[in-house]
């Protein structure tokens, strides 16, 4: 079982640009059905982090494994289709198509053919019923006929989210769910991050410290590029290094 308890791992993770240092070093286990956050100061290399683990950008140097097996050198595609996605990867890029059409558009890709549509009355009127499922989901019933430009900011992300769901990840890597929404949107989609995390594990980089406190079971501190703590919100919060991280830049 031990090997099972740790879902994605990555060693001695680094990511030089150019002579500048961006990733340095970085051990990273995230245990299976928990939910994980990345934080940091700005500039302390979290979201190029998040690249090098989905190989939307190579390491310099390191190794990636997922559910035990290497990912390092694996296409950001094959990285999905092996069960690790990466949210607003895939967000409503259709602003035109309904709620409901671009969650069935994931669903397409899912099946890994785009014109199932044009063969199959049938296989659409199935993409359809759970296309509407993971809507009602994410708490998008209301919204599902509804062209994706004209929803309410916060709403987007719940679409991303049900987007993601479409594709049957085994994890999901969340970057700044949160960013630029208001404190009804952040309860809502902290509510929704929760639900799906049930019987999924979650890797996410928030700035929201009150929502990394209230959702996370582990948390990895990064600054600089390096690893400066890692542990439960409770213990990381309190560790000098951490703070001083934080007040040292002008970040609460």
């Amino acid at each position: 079982m031990a090997k099972q308890e740790t879902i994605l791992e990555a060693n001695g993770l680094t990511k030089e640009f150019k002579g500048f240092v961006a990733v340095k070093n970085v051990d990273l286990r995230v245990r299976r059905h928990t939910i994980h956050a990345l934080i940091g100061p700005n500039g302390a290399g979290k979201t190029t982090c998040f690249n090098l683990l989905t190989h939307f950008l190579s390491p310099t140097a390191g190794r990636i494994h997922f559910n035990g097996r290497e990912i390092t050198g694996s296409s950001p595609a094959a990285i999905a289709r092996m069960g690790l996605v990466r949210s607003f990867q895939i967000s409503a890029v259709f602003p035109h198509l309904s709620v409901r059409e671009n969650v069935r558009v994931a669903l397409q890709r899912k099946l890994g053919n785009s014109f199932y549509f044009w063969r199959s009355q049938k296989v659409l009127d199935r993409l359809d019923l759970r296309a509407l499922e993971l809507v009602e989901s994410v708490g998008l019933g209301a919204f599902a006929e509804l062209p994706a430009v004209e929803l309410p900011y916060g709403r987007k992300r719940a679409l991303e989210i049900a987007t993601t769901l479409a594709l049957e990840p085994e994890m999901m890597l969340l970057d700044e769910p949160m960013a630029g929404l208001g404190q009804e949107d952040i309860k809502r989609i902290a509510a929704l991050i929760r639900a799906v995390a049930k019987d999924r594990t979650v890797l996410m980089v928030e700035h929201n410290m009150s929502v990394v406190a209230d959702l996370s079971d582990t948390i990895t501190v990064l600054a600089r590029g390096e690893v400066l703590a890692e542990g439960p919100y409770a213990v990381v919060s309190k560790e000098p290094a951490v703070i001083e991280a934080y007040v040292g830049t002008g970040h609460g």
